[in-house]
């Protein structure tokens, strides 16, 4: 039996609001783990400003729905911009028959 090696993991320390976290990450993805960190810091840090009496914990919460928010924004506006790609597809490829049938009428 064949041992599956383990993808190495190395220990990164993120910052959020002040507060220190090591985080394990895998070395292929720790400037996306930064870069998350970053972007949760900073939604946290925009919370903490409208309502500074807000424990951590609340802060927390409201920048996760403000980020599910955006996230569910931008997946409905892929979806529709996909749709409507899709159509467009659609009715270019219904002109691209109608000329092929009309060139062969033609050469008949």
């Amino acid at each position: 039996m064949a041992e599956e090696m383990a993808e190495e993991v190395d220990t990164v320390s993120i910052s959020i609001l002040g507060r220190d976290y090591q985080i394990s990450c895998p070395p292929s993805e720790e400037e996306a783990l930064r870069k998350s960190a970053r972007y949760l810091d900073k939604q946290m840090s925009k919370v903490k400003k409208t309502s500074s009496t807000l424990a951590f914990e609340k802060v927390a919460i409201m920048a996760a729905i403000n980020i599910c928010h955006e996230l569910l924004q931008q997946s409905e506006e892929a979806e529709e911009s996909e749709s409507s790609s899709i159509e467009k597809i659609q009715s270019l490829q219904q002109k691209i028959e109608k000329a092929i049938q009309d060139s062969r009428q033609i050469e008949i």
